[in-house]
């Protein structure tokens, strides 16, 4: 039915039905190409997310290779001349560095991936500041990021999101909103590895509390008062052929007749396939996960493998 209360007429449907194709074309330009994928050293990267309906859903994967996306040379030239060491020695790291974020907004229909967008473009643009600024991603960046969504967001949506970065040294630093803990699986031992829980620190998703240090703090207001700063945590992956998995709850809750798919399933996966490139151990995961059970919400997963 329109507005008036009489039923919509078909050329009013077509310019629905329009408006959402363009909708979803905006939509899957922002899914990243194989090309984005963070090339470093040492390490095989693949990942994609898997809608639950259509061609996009709420899951979402913004890749960063420093230096493919940003002139860090030029950048590090200009820090020298404006006498900022530490900056310099902030991007001649980011150059051995790659980052991985990972959205997952609640909800699963093509108009849930609009927040998913919106978390993607502010994150690149911040980043950008940032690299001005500090020559690195900071936890700054997630602080102001949590509020501005807390003051938008509708009370009924909330975005997971997890950002890590790889670098050479196999150092994984990341920091947790909302979404499951990265899984470490050992090539030598066939196994998921326990990961100490100091080292496995977690906030609220995005936007349900915002951040008390951010400078425009006593602007906001929140009866439940302000989540405390963003922590980061540090992982190394030790064994050559190790494999470290970040996924959404999609997986993590994946389920059927037999039962959860992690983590033994998963892990049983693994067992089988750990000696093929992160590409083909995604496709693995992938297809099994869907001979197990039918998949009942969008799914991501990228796949980092030490080589």
């Amino acid at each position: 039915m329109s507005p008036s209360g009489s039923e919509i007429t078909p050329d009013q449907f077509r310019k629905l039905t329009r408006e959402l194709e363009n909708f979803r074309d905006i939509a899957q330009q922002l899914v990243p190409l194989p090309g984005e994928i963070p090339t470093i050293p040492g390490f095989d990267i693949w990942g994609g997310a898997l809608p639950l309906a259509g061609p996009v859903g709420g899951d979402h994967i913004t890749y960063i290779d420093f230096k493919k996306r940003f002139d860090l040379p030029a950048r590090i030239n200009q820090a020298r001349e404006a006498g900022r060491p530490d900056v310099v020695e902030n991007l001649t790291r980011c150059q051995h560095t790659g980052g991985i974020a990972l959205i997952d907004v609640s909800g699963h229909r093509m108009t849930d991936a609009l927040l998913a967008a919106m978390l993607h473009q502010a994150f690149l643009l911040g980043a950008l500041y940032e690299l001005d600024r500090f020559g690195q991603i900071t936890r700054h960046l997630f602080e102001n990021l949590n509020t501005r969504f807390y003051q938008s967001s509708g009370t009924n949506k909330f975005v997971s999101f997890i950002y890590g970065e790889i670098s050479e040294d196999a150092k994984f630093r990341f920091l947790s909103a909302g979404q499951p803990y990265p899984s470490v699986f050992s090539y030598r031992h066939g196994r998921f590895m326990e990961v100490s829980p100091h080292l496995c620190l977690s906030f609220p998703p995005l936007g349900m509390l915002p951040s008390f240090n951010v400078i425009d703090r006593n602007t906001t207001e929140s009866v439940l008062g302000f989540k405390e700063g963003y922590e980061i945590n540090e992982w190394t992956l030790m064994g050559r052929g190790d494999i470290l998995l970040l996924h959404s709850d999609g997986l993590t809750e994946h389920s059927g007749p037999n039962g959860a798919y992690a983590p033994q399933r998963l892990e049983q996966t693994l067992r089988d396939v750990k000696d093929l490139g992160a590409r083909h151990i995604f496709d693995a995961i992938t297809h099994d996960l869907a001979v197990f059970a039918t998949p009942t919400d969008d799914i991501s997963l990228v796949v980092i493998k030490r080589t």
